[in-house]
């Protein structure tokens, strides 16, 4: 199968990443797979350095002349290319891609047009909007439960055109290391009595590092329910984004826990860090539509917690869940891991049960009988 996927996205956030990893695994089993993209970005770069030859045009402009320009590219891609489907990770080239489509409706070089929604922001029910997603899409994929319940039942796309596709995990690359636990615990001072609560993810207000700083501070100090918890140790894998790692450190420091808590930076051992872990957390006060961190540490045998944010109810029984931005329960759910050896043994194998369901071949098998039953439809002809 030959397909084009649109991954117009300025960085390596969740929905480049879900684009391109979609991208590669469709190359590894022998499929034509096509990359768009922004050039000079994170994420082109990003594709640059995993092999996948991007093809850079701009396709996020709003000049009239650029866009009369970019649509006779496409023109001639479709045409030499051939692309049984095209999957537009973003809207903005949406709409030229759904002209294009109806241009090579009737010909041969017709193709169905797929929009994967990665993006927190649930889209708006204007009349462009639902004329796109109901009339000119042949599918749409969502990246959560919450996702594709909007698109069905608040913009009336026929439920069975939305498929809600979870983000696949590398098990090769993201599984628990034993060796790679001890080493990080010892480089860090932390002993096998220590309780590490760890946190994975770029310093962002929406990940919620200073919401799980102070919720730690507090439970190390028993404010939350009077017992102090002096094993308590926190780990934050990240490093600088649009929150400086100072700032960070600056919070550390304000709640008393700069001594027992420590920021990884980039690492190459990521699973090892997240091997060290004993619980997992993931404190976002939104987004995590797709949740790469979350599903890197459930690969990892870590069992986690978190706030109900996105994609996580999807991921995680109701007992691990927490409101957004509430320290308190919060703070009773990492209490209840720690103190409860049972429940955390429970709530690791929940974790282990559901990322067996997530592997890269489910990921990459469930895309490909959406876009077989688009090109079943009749619309863009040979299916491979």
């Amino acid at each position: 199968m030959r397909t084009i996927q649109v991954v117009n996205v300025r960085w390596f956030n969740a929905t480049a990443w879900y684009g391109m990893m979609l991208a590669r695994l469709l190359r590894e089993a022998g499929h034509d797979a096509l990359v768009l993209g922004l050039a000079g970005t994170e994420s082109f770069e990003r594709a640059r350095a995993w092999g996948l030859d991007p093809v850079p045009l701009p396709l996020n402009s709003a000049n009239p002349f650029t866009l009369a320009g970019l649509c006779g590219s496409l023109h001639r891609m479709v045409r030499d290319f051939r692309p049984h489907v095209v999957n537009c990770h973003r809207g903005e080239s949406f709409v030229l891609w759904g002209l294009l489509k109806a241009l090579h409706a009737r010909g041969p070089h017709r193709f169905g047009l797929v929009r994967t929604r990665g993006d927190q922001r649930l889209p708006k029910g204007n009349r462009p909007n639902l004329f796109l997603h109901t009339r000119v899409a042949d599918a749409v994929i969502a990246t959560n439960s919450v996702m594709a319940g909007h698109f069905v039942n608040e913009m009336g796309v026929p439920a069975d055109r939305v498929h809600t596709i979870l983000g696949g995990v590398d098990e090769e690359m993201f599984r628990f290391d034993a060796a790679g636990r001890a080493r990080v615990r010892a480089e860090y001072g932390w002993s096998d009595g220590d309780f590490v609560v760890g946190l994975l993810g770029r310093f962002d207000a929406v990940k919620g590092q200073r919401e799980l700083i102070e919720t730690v501070a507090g439970l190390r100090a028993g404010r939350w329910d009077g017992t102090p918890r002096p094993r308590l140790r926190l780990m934050l894998a990240g490093f600088d984004s649009a929150t400086p790692e100072a700032t960070v450190r600056g919070w550390l420091r304000e709640a008393g826990i700069g001594d027992i808590s420590v920021i990884t930076g980039k690492r190459p051992d990521v699973a090892a860090c997240i091997s060290a872990m004993d619980l997992g957390v993931v404190a976002s006060l939104w987004s995590e539509t797709i949740a790469r961190a979350a599903l890197e540490i459930m690969a990892c045998g870590r069992p986690l917690v978190s706030t109900t944010v996105g994609v996580m109810p999807d991921l995680l029984p109701h007992g691990a869940l927490v409101p957004p931005g509430d320290a308190e329960a919060m703070a009773g759910a990492i209490a209840h891991a720690m103190d409860s050896p049972p429940w955390l043994e429970i709530l690791r194998e929940a974790c282990g049960l559901r990322i067996a369901s997530l592997h890269r071949a489910d990921f990459l098998n469930r895309t490909l009988d959406v876009y077989r039953g688009v090109c079943r439809s009749g619309r863009p002809g040979l299916i491979n």
